[in-house]
């Protein structure tokens, strides 16, 4: 099982982390542009990609720059159904990342990858492990402790990210993932009894 994850930056001159899973084990990267992140991607023949970044428009919204149309997309609207907090992909600097992100997603689509919105920070809540902002050192004792392998200390922020991504993109293959929204407007999250089943096992 090989899966990609992306910790996608809102512009190119900004890192954007890289992750292959290959069953456990991880190999990151901080990369740059399209065409880096296109390249390193599709050379792995990954089963899923799991990209965190918008990926899909609200229904009724022409463009990123239509300020009359909806900010909320139907896998949003259920997210604050569940108490996960998320920035809307029309607020200021997502914009980029979302415009990113779509033409990213067009692009591996076009070429038959399948390609998952996934969001690491809300993934580490439900694993019950730090997210980064509480001190990478955790973030990565964390990751270690769900069984990922290959970590080190000078990983960034970025690749840990990632990793998360590629995490949810096995669980998502295992059938371990719910999926938010529907048709084009989705986004995939752990399921919530996850917690108390990586709890147990850590105890």
């Amino acid at each position: 099982m090989v899966v990609v994850g992306l910790d996608l930056a809102g512009v190119e001159t900004r890192p954007t982390g890289f992750c292959v899973l290959d069953g456990m084990h991880v190999q990151t990267a901080d990369l740059y542009s399209n065409e880096e992140v296109l390249k390193r991607t599709i050379e792995c023949t990954p089963q899923v990609i799991g990209i965190d970044a918008p990926l899909s428009l609200p229904t009724g919204r022409a463009s990123l720059e239509d300020r009359n149309g909806p900010h909320l997309r139907d896998c949003d609207r259920e997210l604050l159904k569940a108490h996960i907090r998320f920035f809307p992909v029309t607020l200021g600097p997502m914009r980029k990342l979302t415009a990113r992100g779509m033409r990213l997603r067009e692009i591996l689509e076009g070429k038959g990858f399948t390609v998952l919105e996934v969001y690491p920070g809300g993934a580490q809540d439900v694993f019950g492990i730090p997210r980064k902002q509480k001190g990478l050192d955790k973030l990565r004792t964390g990751l270690e402790q769900l069984g990922i392998v290959g970590l080190n200390s000078k990983m960034s922020d970025h690749e840990l990210d990632a990793v998360t991504c590629a995490f949810v993109c096995r669980l998502f293959l295992e059938g371990k993932c719910i999926v938010y929204g529907g048709g084009r407007q989705t986004i995939v999250m752990p399921k919530n009894d996850l917690k108390k089943k990586i709890r147990r096992k850590l105890v």
